[in-house]
């Protein structure tokens, strides 16, 4: 179990999602939204602060701490590297930007990150930066049946890795 001071999460979803629009907003809307939420939080909850989220909401946060935003971490699930397929479209432009300490968890399946691709990004980041690939895993963090894992020993793993993390984090 995790020390008191990480026992609280915030989740939310961005305003296109909830709205039902069809495609994500721009970058600065994503921006000001997660920017609220985390303001809102400071309100609500007492002392350290992590940031992050999943696939987008991972990108969202990323910029945000590349741009400076102050918390004591950064928490990626299923960082979205590239679009699928598009290996040429590198979204890394801003990652030896960010200094805190980061987690970031991937499935080895992930078609929005290919292993080798997100390793050879990783060469230009200084940020403590822990990367922890889940075998077999997809975007969605489902493996196959034939791979003898669950999803849920899968999320068990991201359980025990996160919790493990956060314990290296100053308080």
């Amino acid at each position: 179990m995790p020390c008191a001071p990480w026992d609280s999460v915030a989740r939310f979803n961005f305003l296109y999602k909830e709205k039902g629009s069809g495609g994500p907003d721009r970058m600065p809307k994503l921006i000001e939204c997660f920017t609220a939420v985390v303001e809102h939080v400071r309100r609500e909850v007492k002392g350290p602060l992590i940031i992050g989220g999943r696939s987008m909401g991972g990108r969202v946060a990323s910029m945000m701490a590349a741009d400076g935003f102050e918390a004591a971490g950064l928490l990626l699930l299923a960082y979205p590297l590239h679009p699928p397929k598009q290996f040429d479209r590198l979204r890394d432009e801003h990652l030896p930007r960010i200094r805190l300490p980061v987690l970031c968890f991937n499935g080895t399946r992930d078609e929005f990150c290919r292993p080798d691709l997100m390793e050879a990004a990783l060469k230009t980041v200084k940020a403590p930066w822990t990367m922890h690939w889940l075998d077999g895993a997809d975007h969605s963090f489902h493996v196959l049946k034939s791979s003898g894992r669950t999803d849920a020993q899968v999320l068990d793993e991201v359980r025990t890795t996160t919790n493990s993390w956060l314990g290296t984090l100053p308080t």
